[in-house]
């Protein structure tokens, strides 16, 4: 399975913006669908977006969408996630994770469907 690493959370104003970048290691990068998670404090695990195997394709949740782009790179076997117009709802620990299938309904993304996840790195938005 693929070990994956995040990095680039952190604390910033509401309005403001994050790139969060996933590492991936292995040569198989390019056979994953990856996808981001988050969870805040007392809630469940979410979806946020998900990125086809070329990134030719993006699924993301609607709270999310027209704020946050999820890209990859297959070179560099990283994928990213560009937050912008940040709010405190936002605040959670993100995770990249890696899966098979990719689906353009954001309803059919779960943690299930996931192989290996990252550590996750912490966002926290302040009013």
């Amino acid at each position: 399975q693929v070990q994956l690493v995040e990095s680039g959370g952190g604390l910033v104003q509401a309005g403001g913006s994050l790139r969060l970048s996933c590492a991936a290691s292995g040569r198989t990068f390019s056979s994953y669908v990856m996808g981001w998670f988050r969870q805040a404090p007392g809630k469940e695990r979410e979806f946020v977006a998900a990125i086809s195997w070329g990134g030719g394709s993006t699924s993301s949740a609607d709270s999310v969408k027209g704020r946050f782009t999820i890209s990859r790179d297959n070179a560099k076997n990283t994928v990213y996630l560009l937050m912008n117009s940040l709010t405190p709802e936002d605040t959670a620990v993100y995770y990249c994770a890696a899966g098979t299938n990719f689906y353009y309904d954001k309803t059919l993304y779960h943690e299930s469907g996931f192989l290996s996840w990252g550590q996750g790195t912490q966002v926290t938005v302040s009013s």
